[in-house]
């Protein structure tokens, strides 16, 4: 077999590997993850895995890298679209809407990961959501700059804009139930797609932000 064809099975057999991965840490968390049941489902042996990962923490950084340098990717992408910053913004809240409604382990693995249990390599998360923050944080300071948004405060808008998302898409089945009980007579919004959930950020964001979805020309 030529090194190119081996060296391409191998690529392939990574990837492979990393997409069941991705799957079992959000079903399952870190701790509760089991590396024999990735390897079956796989259809490799647990060596061959730990081959091209070196062990289980290994493999989780690089599936939280995959998984974040994804959604950046596709957002940078959605704002090459836009010239003003409220529409970078906007395009920011409805990207990362429809790419973790679509990709529902990214929501999942955030928040085992941020929550008190997670936390399992910090120093990676953090710098990768840092990237992540960072384009927020540059749309912000743009639309400072051209008074199109006031006291805006990044870290804070940040977390609202990610926390509301990956909740709302996290606890969608929670809410259903929830919506079907007799003794809970409030609106659970069970039956919101994540568009109307996205509108409802969009609006109050741009509200804190002293501006309007429709806006100025700004």
């Amino acid at each position: 077999m030529s090194k190119k064809i081996q060296k391409r099975n191998a690529e392939a057999s990574k990837q492979l590997i990393i997409t069941h991965a991705i799957e079992l840490f959000s079903q399952k968390g870190y701790a509760s993850a089991s590396m024999d049941e990735l390897a079956e489902q796989c259809g490799l042996n647990k060596a061959m895995v730990f081959y091209y990962f070196k062990n289980k923490k290994g493999l989780y950084e690089a599936v939280m890298r995959e998984v974040l340098i994804e959604i950046q990717q596709t957002i940078v992408e959605e704002n090459k679209q836009h010239s003003r910053p409220k529409d970078e913004l906007e395009g920011f809240i409805r990207t990362y809407a429809k790419f973790a409604c679509e990709h529902p382990y990214l929501p999942s693995l955030l928040l085992k990961e941020l929550s008190d249990s997670g936390a399992v390599i910090p120093e990676m998360l953090f710098a990768s959501m840092r990237q992540l923050f960072a384009l927020f944080s540059d749309i912000l300071k743009r639309g400072e700059a051209k008074g199109c948004f006031e006291n805006a405060v990044p870290m804070i808008l940040y977390f609202m804009v990610l926390g509301t998302l990956n909740l709302m898409i996290t606890t969608k089945p929670l809410r259903i139930k929830a919506s079907h009980m007799e003794d809970i007579d409030v609106d659970t919004c069970s039956s919101c797609d994540i568009d109307e959930i996205a509108d409802y950020v969009v609006e109050k964001i741009f509200r804190m932000l002293g501006t309007t979805k429709k806006g100025d020309s700004l």
